[in-house]
């Protein structure tokens, strides 16, 4: 059934839609909370030194993605922090689905970035590229193609 043939109210498809974003971003959240204390960690491991100049610069700038991608998958709580009780559930919606739709960007980048990373670490440079952009292939299939094939059918 879609969303013009339910019987509900506009306060209650607003409810609703919070509702789903709010399991949505609980489980990106999570995901990305990880993420971005595993990558927090890794100076402290031994084998960090052994980083080139270019690993080491593109490990911080995989941490500052992924702080980055935790405050964009937080904002939209603290926007309802902010507008609770007002009565701009609808606003909020908005904003929260727009935050949304960038946080899986953000978690798509960050994550062929760390591949990218590993890889180079593991292997070497010019497969870490190969991989990266393979990556970035897949999930762009996975959370762009495919969501957009299975709204237009």
């Amino acid at each position: 059934m879609s969303a013009r043939t339910r019987d509900e109210t506009p306060q209650e498809r607003a409810d609703r839609n919070w509702n789903e974003l709010l399991q949505e971003l609980r489980v990106s959240q999570t995901g990305v909370q990880l993420l971005a204390g595993f990558l927090a960690t890794l100076p402290f491991q031994s084998r960090f030194e052994a980083l080139d100049a270019f690993q080491r610069g593109w490990y911080v700038g995989l941490l500052a993605l992924a702080f980055a991608t935790v405050g964009v998958t937080l904002t939209p709580v603290a926007i309802h922090r902010r507008v609770f009780q007002e009565d701009s559930k609808p606003e909020l919606v908005r904003a929260a689905h727009r935050l949304t739709a960038a946080a899986l960007g953000l978690i798509a980048l960050l994550m062929a970035g760390i591949l990218f990373l590993v890889v180079d670490v593991v292997y070497d440079r010019a497969w870490a590229a190969a991989m990266g952009v393979g990556a970035l292939g897949v999930l762009a299939v996975l959370l762009v193609l495919l969501p957009h094939r299975v709204a237009s059918d």
